[in-house]
């Protein structure tokens, strides 16, 4: 076997599954929405309507953002496989192995596991649409006619699923299979990064504010505005996340209290800062980007309400749309918040499998099994937490200045979006995130003798 054969790289396939799971999940999602598009764009025509390109244009964005946030999540587990993996790979330099070999073996295992995950997918969103033709023809609600088994924008979504799990890994193992990485380099300085983080996020808080000014001055700029200040500031997050991230983290921890096992929870949680972003920056963007479209639409129809020109049965129909808008938005955007959830869990998997040796030693210390699992579970509360409610932060901002880019000039004041069902519901998925983070790892942790983790190298 070739010392830089994927399976000495990457391990037990386990490692590198997120990868399968997040490239079936975005191709089917693909797969879906322009089989949907195709359905609508059908359905468009025998009415005499023409609103095909548009629908081909809104899938595509989707699609965009659910990529994105595969990247990030596929990024951080690359980079997280390969941390819990310095020691063997190490190895495999000292026989000759230099990093370029190292990463094109990386590179070739995940392409693999991102097609077959992409395949599924694509034949799972195939599944999926004949059930709904199906069911649609059945109730005479859309047109007859030949529909594609597999559309043809699968075919397009398939190779960016592939091309997105290929420049993820590019970068998310580029610094950490570096030349010096493997042989205890010392550490970025991270002073410019910071600089450079906190000068993009106040230069996105800038374009919101002229945001909200363009939009009280009834100017279609403002919602222009709106957009690339949120993405702006979402660059400035992402850059300066392993150093803002931790500090959050160790508030939140501290709310689990100052037992034993919260105690180790919380140092756990914050030891390894690159490790605290990669676990939480995906969940993070997830929670932001449903939270923005659930509190700029909650914002809109606040706004409707205080116009005072409008007949009852006219806002009464402006607030159903607006409601039936919200709905769609945020079902269409879930899927990123999923993809982000399985990247969440698998990391967390992955990092309590690569602290075997770390928790053995509790367990000879006199920690128990129960102590281990609170431990376990209330890192994953503390780092789930803590992305949760930045994200809601951070939508809350966006999605209400966004609102008021919109209809700023003809409402009285600034509309602060707030969808309690959204935020609470928000909430409870996080909580259910925890338990699914922290049972099969804890699981694992205490059922393997301390004498024996201990052992392990």
């Amino acid at each position: 076997m070739r010392a830089t054969s994927a399976r000495l790289i990457v391990g037990r396939l386990r490692e590198v599954s997120t990868i399968g799971v997040v490239s079936a999940l975005s191709a089917a999602y693909g797969t879906t929405l322009f089989g949907a598009s195709d359905i609508l764009k059908r359905l468009s025509a025998s009415r005499g309507g023409s609103a095909g390109a548009a629908l081909d244009v809104v899938a595509a964005v989707f699609i965009m953002i659910a990529l994105f946030v595969a990247a990030i999540v596929i990024a951080g587990g690359v980079d997280t496989v390969i941390a819990g993996r310095v020691r063997q790979l190490t190895l495999l330099r000292l026989i000759g192995a230099d990093s370029r070999q190292l990463r094109a073996g990386l590179l070739r295992a995940v392409v693999r596991v991102a097609t077959l995950g992409a395949l599924v997918g694509v034949a799972c969103g195939a599944v999926i649409l004949a059930i709904v033709r199906a069911v649609l023809r059945a109730r005479d609600q859309i047109p007859a006619g030949h529909y594609a088994v597999v559309p043809a924008g699968a075919i397009v979504v398939t190779l960016a699923v592939v091309a997105t799990a290929a420049a993820a890994t590019v970068i998310g193992a580029r610094r950490p299979l570096g030349a010096t990485a493997l042989r205890g380099a010392a550490p970025v300085r991270s002073g410019l990064r910071g600089a450079v983080a906190a000068i993009t996020a106040m230069l996105g808080a800038a374009m919101l504010a002229a945001a909200c000014v363009l939009g009280e001055r009834g100017s279609l700029a403002g919602f222009g505005f709106a957009f690339f200040g949120a993405a702006t500031v979402g660059v400035g997050v992402l850059l300066g996340a392993r150093l803002f991230l931790p500090r959050l983290v160790t508030a939140t921890a501290r709310l689990g209290g100052n037992g034993p096992a919260a105690l180790v929870a919380r140092k756990n949680a914050v030891s390894d800062p690159a490790r605290t972003s990669r676990s939480t920056v995906g969940l993070l963007i997830g929670v932001t980007l449903i939270t923005t479209i659930a509190a700029g639409m909650n914002a809109l129809e606040r706004s409707v309400r205080s116009w005072h020109d409008l007949t009852p049965a006219q806002m009464a129909d402006t607030e159903r749309l607006l409601s039936a808008t919200s709905a769609v938005l945020i079902a269409l955007i879930a899927i990123s918040a999923v993809i982000a959830g399985v990247g969440f869990v698998s990391t967390m998997s992955l990092t309590v499998i690569a602290r075997t040796r770390e928790i053995g030693m509790l367990r000879a210390m006199g920690f128990t099994a129960q102590q281990v699992r609170a431990m376990i579970s209330l890192e994953s509360l503390a780092l789930s937490g803590t992305a949760a409610l930045a994200g809601l932060g951070f939508g809350l901002i966006f999605g209400s200045v966004g609102s008021q880019s919109l209809v700023g000039s003809v409402t009285s004041g600034f509309e602060l979006g707030l969808p309690w069902p959204a935020l609470v519901g928000t909430l409870a998925a996080t909580a259910v995130l925890v338990l699914l983070a922290s049972l099969p790892p804890s699981r694992r942790a205490v059922a393997i003798a301390p004498t024996e983790a201990l052992a392990m190298s």
